[in-house]
């Protein structure tokens, strides 16, 4: 190793050339320490003496500004620059952002939310008096208050239905209203073929795999108080197979007044002696001390033509016609 170096005939310069010339490059000055070193040196600098001989200095020119001199700057280690701050009055605009968002959403919950609440049952309130009014073909007149008909008959003898009168409100588009035999008019699929009341009491308009059965008053209600729902669950011959099947199920059933009369509505499904699963709507009312019953049964997985047929036919049922 060769002994380290010393500069002695370099003045005021010697530390600055001995840091740079020892054998570690760890122990070495950095450029911002040297360069601090030599401000300090320049800083440090004594003044010339006035007797020393220089060069002589032209005369001064009146229109120039003096030249003054500098003196070296105190150096010292500069900081990282400090990262900028972010403005104060952001977290008080996203703090006042916010609370507008909350107050905008409550007042808009007080000022619609009961609106829609109102226009929901408006519907139901305007229905009321129609449900419960009286109308040509309503329960309360009874099959005694008209004329009897004598209802036509198909080749074979079996009464036929016919078209309701014109007076009656329109059938929905695809179906026909059917005034039938059995006292009770109702909106039928157009091409839908009709079969005669059997012994169960049941008139059947079918098609394909599709049943309407219509129960016209076949049931008395006992003791004068009707229980549809209880008739429904454990007492209605139409779902004796969904009560009697290996595999079932049931659901959505409601029960809704209009006017005086309690009617309830069901979903059934089921597999029948065949294997086939069926799906059926299910709607039982009493009226004049009997219940009538409309169902509708079809393939389960042809649920909405189901539910449609259904809809229609009890939205049209009407009995004593």
């Amino acid at each position: 190793a060769e002994p380290p170096a010393f500069a002695e005939d370099c003045g005021p310069l010697r530390p600055v050339v001995e840091s740079l010339l020892r054998q570690d490059p760890a122990e070495r000055p950095d450029f911002e320490e040297l360069r601090g070193w030599l401000r300090s040196l320049i800083r440090s600098a004594p003044e010339p003496d006035g007797d020393f001989a220089g060069l002589p200095m032209p005369e001064p020119d009146p229109a120039r500004l003096p030249v003054v001199r500098r003196r070296g700057d105190l150096h010292g280690r500069h900081r990282n620059p400090a990262a900028p701050r972010r403005p104060r009055s952001l977290g008080r605009l996203l703090l006042v952002g916010v609370l507008v968002l909350l107050t905008g959403g409550v007042a808009y919950a007080m000022l619609f939310l009961p609106r829609a609440a109102d226009s929901g049952r408006q519907p139901t309130a305007a229905q009321s008096p129609a449900a419960s009014a009286p109308g040509p073909g309503s329960p309360q007149q009874g099959p005694a208050s008209k004329p009897a008909q004598t209802p036509g008959r198909t080749p074979g003898g079996a009464p036929e239905s016919k078209p309701a009168p014109q007076g009656d409100a329109p059938a929905p588009e695809g179906y026909t209203v059917q005034q039938d035999p059995a006292h009770f008019s109702i909106a039928v699929p157009n091409g839908w073929e009709r079969q005669s009341l059997n012994e169960a009491g049941q008139v059947r308009y079918t098609q394909g795999q599709f049943t309407l059965i219509v129960v016209p008053g076949r049931d008395r209600v006992e003791g004068g108080d009707p229980d549809p729902l209880g008739y429904q669950k454990d007492k209605e011959p139409e779902l004796a197979p969904y009560r009697n099947s290996t595999w079932a199920s049931g659901g959505d059933v409601k029960s809704t007044r209009v006017g005086q009369q309690l009617r309830v509505t069901g979903r059934y499904t089921w597999i029948d002696a065949a294997g086939r699963s069926l799906f059926a709507r299910n709607f039982v009312v009493a009226l004049g001390g009997a219940y009538h019953v409309v169902m509708v049964t079809g393939p389960e997985d042809n649920q909405d033509k189901v539910t449609d047929v259904f809809e229609k036919a009890t939205a049209s049922y009407k009995a004593g016609g």
